[in-house]
């Protein structure tokens, strides 16, 4: 409790100006904090003695679990960066067949023949050259050989 009476929750140490009699809990312990009753030379050694082994008893398999939590936090990650890594081989496969598929049909309208209308800069209507007609199906042509061809591997 603060000095107006007020239960306060933290995690940290309270200030040194707090009595001990209103630390109600230790933080990160989660145990009460008990009055410190004198206790003699002799039994501290041997409250000692015998805490240092069971210390480090109850250590180890907390270390383990430790190590478990790890590995499964880990393998969480890994098995979500494969997924992420998947949606974004998907989504370029996706892409890729779109752009496949639309270079392949403005290469068959360009080759049919007819006259193509386009819009030049200045908003004015035309029809496309025979230079501008060429240079698109090349365009076309390389687009239809990087998209539609062999895939490259994502890894």
């Amino acid at each position: 409790m603060d000095k107006d009476g007020r239960k306060v929750f933290s995690d940290r140490q309270p200030p040194i100006d707090v009595p001990q009699k209103n630390i109600l809990k230790q933080p990160g312990t989660g145990k009460q904090r008990s009055q410190s009753v004198p206790v003699p030379a002799e039994d501290q050694a041997q409250a000692g003695a015998s805490a240092a082994p069971a210390a480090s008893a109850a250590s180890a398999p907390q270390a383990s679990g430790k190590d478990k939590k790890l590995e499964e936090a880990k393998t969480k990650a890994d098995a979500e960066e494969a997924a992420k890594k998947k949606a974004e081989a998907d989504r370029v496969a996706k892409a890729r067949a779109e752009n496949c598929a639309r270079a392949q049909k403005s290469k068959t309208s360009l080759t049919s023949g007819g006259l193509i209308g386009t819009v030049n800069d200045k908003g004015e209507r035309g029809f496309m050259d025979d230079a501008t007609r060429e240079a698109e199906i090349k365009r076309a042509d390389s687009v239809i050989a990087s998209d539609c061809g062999t895939k490259p591997t994502a890894e």
